[in-house]
């Protein structure tokens, strides 16, 4: 016969509801995302894909690497988020000059343009959002880098 499980009463589960900053946070970012997902939705991207691109955006491309260590992603993910927007026309993967090993993302003319379209969305939801936090953005926005 086996060992009864030792299950973990529902007051505790309760509480991990209640209490758990790694739950909250995901639900947040779930969330979060969603409402930019629908935001930009006019412009055929998602709140992932904003970001990405935004990550793109600099004087010289960076490498996939210097891309992921922003986002805090792993480089096979940024790779496999890059595919659809370098097939849509609005990013472009080279091999750097230096070392044909790395590899790096730059946007492209209809790229930067798809960003001046999404980024006005983004100011105003963003703004929205702020407001709803009744001025505790920058708290939150604190507190949250700290974990990073």
């Amino acid at each position: 016969m086996s060992e009864p499980v030792n299950l973990a009463p529902y007051a505790t589960t309760l509480h991990v509801r209640d209490h758990c900053l790694c739950l909250h946070a995901q639900r947040a970012a779930r969330a979060l995302a969603r409402r930019f997902d629908e935001a930009m939705r006019p412009v055929g991207l998602t709140s992932g894909q904003f970001s990405l691109l935004h990550s793109l955006n600099r004087p010289e491309p960076p490498t996939i690497g210097a891309v992921a260590e922003t986002l805090a992603m792993d480089r096979s993910t940024v790779t496999a988020n890059l595919k659809p927007l370098e097939r849509q026309g609005v990013v472009v993967l080279t091999a750097d000059a230096k070392d044909r090993r790395v590899r790096r993302a730059a946007l492209t003319d209809q790229g930067r343009a798809l960003l001046a379209k999404a980024t006005p969305i983004w100011v105003r939801e963003h703004g929205a959002l702020e407001k709803e936090l009744d001025g505790e953005g920058d708290r939150l926005r604190a507190g949250l880098r700290r974990l990073a």
